[in-house]
């Protein structure tokens, strides 16, 4: 269906000078007769849909008031989001169904289970799962759900009742609460009386970071697979609870386009996705064309948007047996904006989300018996090929590192995946797994495929384009060991609870207490003993006592001189060990194998205060990233300088400044004068960490001297219209890399082996200094270890490195070319940051 259908655009207008009314019936299916009892939300909200920017908590309110009023409905809230907001749930059939609800959704499970071949789907519902906006500058899709949840509720005859018969709807009408709240903000309070269509209208032009993302500034469309924050988790609770057979995903894309909707690339879908799946999508898509032709809508399908990662809502559904659906609505942005389709209002934008919502019931009602028994034939079909697969278990774990592990399981375990303890410690492929640090997962069980998507790695692809990341391996972005096994000799018992992970000490000293610095959360335990005054000094050299071997970085708190008595230092050290879940020693001699506890080779670790630049400049999604680690995972202050007020600042209170990603690599947004600035705090003594595109930033304007491998790539034989494919290719948007680590340099304390696994998203190059001593993570010869990259940049990379630190001054600025925080699931490069914050001056 690759074609954009030559039809009028039916765009309805205003007047500029004076908003014309609104009326629900401009939304809702005309010769319909509706519930005078069910309230519309005009009566509730105060005006109509698409008149103003519905808020949350009015769509909230409007919600209760629907399950309170009317039979078809139910309501729930499955958690809050981070600033305090219901993640809500409708279930929405007919009256009938409501009174088996669990029958059919136990019903509707067992048809994915062993036995399916027994069960009848003549009559059974279909479920499918309908979200709106989880971008919240997208909100076409969250106030249509006010129309569409009043349709469901008060439409009356045949056809409705035909509908609610045969479904079970889970309407979840805002993905995105906190980020619907602050764009619902914005567009009204620059909303005029007479609507200013002008593209320059500040309306249009939301201040950083902008209503797309969740608190910590995260594109919650990402998040689907990794499961890291609170209104992902809920969804993903609610997905595996039932197993819906349609999953459709609400989103609005520029202003000039038209509307979107699947199937997308037919070259860019991911291989583990069945091809009756892309076939069923193509088939409801005709019920969306039909439906958009009847208003006169343009659209479009088979072009622009993939169907590869499966970290996203409209393809995590496609691993699953469900069939995932995009919906991108040209966005309006506010109330009303001039494009090359003519006016474009946020009413139409609106309807047209309506009009799918609609359209995506009909053919799952039309479509049911077909949709259900290819669901019944996926689990089939992947149960044989876990009987058949060679490979029967997958064990992981990290033998030093039982946080990080742990939390790998947990993702696991929120997806319904099986796994068992490992019996015992063992050796396989030259690593070993160490009982209550790793699990194995059996292969064959209910979702082969969705293990099989997060645990493998693929580097050859149709195609050389990627709407999102290429890469996503699981143990490779926790950084721990596994390994594919051909059997499950080495499995001990399921786990079936999964508890939290405690810490200790070992008992009270009077000498000294060490830890580790292998452990996930230490930087959380660290940051806590100097925040209370407490000395602790860090190890550059390993050493062992009382038979435990010690490696670089690890922490020693003395007894003696602190602020707080023997038995006030125990009982504190016992709370740093639970919270942070890790293992304390009290040792009662400073006599070791190696270096002694009152040796130069131990560095004292000071208290840190830490900034990070944001504001217009600043890529938002690093910066949040950064943000939500300190303050959700470690429990770290982290002060947040805009680059509006930043020359204001008096910078010496910090000890150390983040530059995230710059919004472009000539750093537009941070001047000639903030540089200076920073020049002069780093001289004084300041640490100054930059990423990613910062790296030729700090370059170009001489805060440090870096070389640069540079594409020297030209274009030969490619046609004008191949350019834009052409250009596409060299991006590389998401993959993983191999590099080497120095053990004993201060970046890498805390890591066990002598690789580690890169998330890289950029083409920034950085030539190694010519003394080796000076590149502690370089990238190896063979780096790529799964996702696309070009040749040319595959060549660029090997040998880089994508790391340097710089004494400038009395202070220092390192830099990553890499992000070692991508979205909040990179567990295994977090210490990367906490390290260059806590023993940046002894690089």
């Amino acid at each position: 269906m690759k074609k954009s259908l030559s039809i009028l655009v039916l765009l309805i207008s205003y007047n500029i000078g004076a908003q014309e009314s609104i009326d629900l019936n401009y939304y809702l299916p005309q010769n319909v007769t509706y519930n005078e009892n069910i309230p519309t939300p005009n009566a509730v909200i105060g005006h109509e849909v698409g008149e103003w920017h519905v808020t949350h908590d009015k769509l909230m309110f409007y919600m209760q008031t629907l399950a309170n009023k009317s039979d078809r409905i139910t309501i729930e809230s499955r958690g809050e989001t981070f600033e305090g907001r219901p993640i809500l749930l409708l279930t929405i059939t007919s009256p009938r169904n409501h009174q088996n609800i669990e029958g059919i959704r136990e019903e509707h499970i067992a048809l994915t289970e062993n036995g399916a071949s027994t069960l009848s789907t003549d009559e059974m519902p279909i479920i499918v799962y309908q979200g709106f906006s989880i971008h919240g500058n997208e909100p076409s899709g969250a106030n249509a759900s006010l129309a569409y949840a009043y349709y469901l509720a008060a439409a009356e005859g045949p056809e409705i009742d035909d509908l609610l018969n045969n479904l079970v709807i889970l309407l979840d009408p805002s993905y995105n609460p906190d980020g619907l709240q602050r764009f619902a903000y914005w567009a009204n309070t620059n909303k005029s009386i007479n609507l200013v269509s002008d593209n320059n209208e500040r309306e249009y032009h939301e201040v950083w970071p902008g209503g797309r993302t969740n608190h910590y500034w995260f594109d919650m469309n990402r998040d689907w697979l990794p499961v890291q924050l609170p209104e992902s988790r809920a969804r993903i609770k609610s997905f595996h609870k039932w197993l819906p057979n349609i999953l459709t995903d609400h989103h609005e894309m520029g202003t000039n386009s038209t509307f979107f909707f699947q199937p997308g690339e037919p070259t860019r879908v991911h291989p583990l996705t069945p091809k009756m799946n892309q076939e069923l999508t193509a088939e409801i898509g005709t019920y969306h064309a039909k439906a958009l032709d009847k208003i006169g809508s343009l659209y479009y399908s088979e072009e622009g948007y993939d169907d590869y990662y499966y970290g996203k809502g409209s393809t995590f559904p496609d691993v699953n047996g469900s069939i995932g659906i995009l919906f991108e609505q040209g966005s309006s942005r506010g109330h009303i904006q001039e494009t090359e389709n003519g006016l474009l209002t946020f009413p139409f934008t609106i309807r047209n989300q309506f009009t799918t919502a609609i359209s995506t019931i009909v053919a799952a009602k039309n479509m049911r018996v077909k949709i259900l028994n290819y669901q019944r034939g996926f689990y089939k079909d992947v149960r044989s090929e876990a009987a058949k697969s060679k490979t029967k278990s997958i064990v992981f774990g990290d033998s030093k590192d039982a946080a990080k592990t742990w939390h790998l399981a947990e993702i696991l375990n929120r997806h319904n995946i099986k796994f068992h303890k490992v019996a015992n410690d063992a050796t396989v492929g030259g690593k070993y797994y160490k009982k209550g640090n790793s699990y194995v997962v059996p292969m064959n069980q209910k979702n082969h495929r969705l293990i099989k998507a997060m645990f493998e790695k693929r580097t050859t692809f149709a195609d050389s384009l990627f709407y999102d990341i290429s890469a996503w391996t699981f143990p490779l972005a926790f950084n721990v060991d596994y390994a594919e096994q051909t059997s499950l000799a080495n499995a001990g018992d399921e786990i079936i609870d999964f508890p939290a992970l405690s810490g200790t000490v070992s008992g009270k000293s009077n000498y000294a207490y060490l830890f580790d610095w292998n452990e996930y959360y230490t930087p959380k335990a660290l940051n806590k003993i100097v925040e209370k005054g407490l000395r602790a000094k860090v190890a550059k050299s390993p050493f062992s006592l009382e038979g435990k071997q010690y490696d670089y970085g690890t922490i020693l708190i003395p007894v003696q001189n602190q602020d707080l008595k023997s038995d006030e230092l125990y009982a504190f050290l016992k709370e740093v060990a639970e919270e942070s879940k890790l293992q304390i020693n009290s040792v009662d001699t400073g006599l070791t194998k190696g270096i002694d506890l009152g040796s130069n080779d131990f560095d004292p670790v000071k208290k840190q205060k830490v900034a990070i630049l944001v504001g217009n400049g600043i890529r938002s999604y690093d910066a949040g990233e950064i943000w939500h680690l300190f303050d959700t995972r470690f429990n770290m202050q982290l002060t947040k300088l805009d680059l509006a007020y930043l020359g204001g600042v008096d910078l010496s209170k910090y000890t150390d400044l983040i530059i995230p990603s710059t919004s472009t690599r000539s750093g537009n947004g941070i001047s000639k004068k903030h540089a200076e600035k920073l020049k002069e705090w780093v001289k004084d003594g300041g640490t100054l960490i930059g990423y990613r595109n910062a790296a030729e930033w700090l370059n170009k304007n001489e805060i440090i001297k870096l070389n640069f491998k540079k594409d020297t790539l030209v274009a030969k034989n490619i046609s004008f219209v191949a350019k834009s494919d052409f250009k596409g290719a060299q991006v590389t948007g998401g993959a993983i890399f191999e590099a080497k680590i120095d053990r004993s340099h201060p970046i890498n304390y805390g890591y066990k082996n002598d690789k580690i696994a890169m998330f890289r998203n950029t083409n920034v190059y950085i030539v190694p200094d010519k003394n080796s001593f000076n590149n502690p993570i370089q990238y190896t010869n063979s780096p790529l270890l799964s996702g696309y990259i070009s040749e040319e940049n595959l060549e660029l990379m090997k040998g880089s490195v994508p790391f340097q630190v710089k004494k400038v001054g009395k202070g220092r600025v390192l830099v990553f070319t890499d992000n070692t925080n991508f979205r909040a699931f990179w567990y295994g490069t977090n210490k990367l940051l906490m390290n260059a914050i806590f023993f940046g001056k002894m690089m």
